[in-house]
């Protein structure tokens, strides 16, 4: 009876990371923004990588991040796919373990801690934002992009300035507005993406010799929120749906 409760459960595990992979090679593909400098390009994937992690631990998050957005680059930008593929198999492992084996053992230290690494990522954010994304900027939407600029924005300093206070200031209140748990989640996906972020600007400029590299960082913390700020609400939706999955 154990041996036939165990293959059903890896089934079930095989077949939801399956299921996630097709949905972050979706997510991948659906909303992009090139970024000339670098041949990369700004998605929402994720966010399903997040999302997949947090509900069901670090091999479905490993599988689906891996995988799916792998599979997306070689559809798009095949130069990217092998990075991706041990990149976001990586941010997917990291994310799923450190949410499955934290232990919250003090509350206002998961706040301090979460809080700190707001102010890490919201400093990044406003440095190289400030450095390489002002002035005229150019917005090429969508996979392959179109021949000339879909938009032609002019960005101040500022503006890079105010995003990186509210992102510190928006990843405090996360972490001290909301139960333990989802404070627990909030770390685990902040370190999760910073290894994607670490891990893109590593690749494009050690393996692809893309001088400009850095200038994707800004891309990635975005991606980063904005996968951070959407999975945490619908994993807390679906755990309190079905409590099982805590299991």
């Amino acid at each position: 009876m154990k041996g036939k409760e165990d293959s059903a459960r890896i089934a079930f595990k095989l077949a939801v990371a399956a299921m996630f992979a097709a949905l972050v090679c979706v997510a991948t593909l659906v909303f992009t923004v090139y970024v000339p400098a670098t041949s990369g390009y700004f998605n929402v994937g994720e966010t399903v990588i997040y999302v997949g992690a947090l509900l069901f631990g670090p091999l479905v998050g490993a599988f689906a991040g891996g995988v799916g957005a792998a599979i997306a680059d070689m559809i798009v930008a095949l130069q990217f796919a092998p990075g991706t593929l041990v990149i976001k198999g990586f941010e997917g492992a990291i994310v799923g373990f450190l949410n499955k084996k934290l232990k919250v053992t003090s509350i206002s230290s998961w706040r301090i801690l979460t809080a700190f690494l707001g102010i890490i990522v919201g400093i990044l954010l406003a440095a190289i934002g400030s450095i390489y994304y002002t002035g005229e900027l150019q917005l090429y939407l969508g996979i392959p992009p179109p021949p000339n600029p879909t938009f032609v924005v002019t960005v101040p300093a500022a503006l890079w300035y105010f995003l990186g206070a509210i992102v510190a200031l928006l990843v405090a209140f996360m972490g001290s507005k909301f139960d333990p748990e989802s404070g627990r989640a909030v770390f685990s996906m902040i370190i999760g993406g910073l290894e994607m972020v670490a891990g893109y600007y590593l690749y494009e400029q050690l393996v692809l010799g893309k001088a400009t590299a850095i200038v994707e960082i800004p891309v990635n913390i975005g991606q980063m929120i904005i996968g951070l700020v959407v999975a945490l609400p619908i994993a807390r939706i679906v755990l309190r749906s079905l409590p099982q999955l805590k299991s």
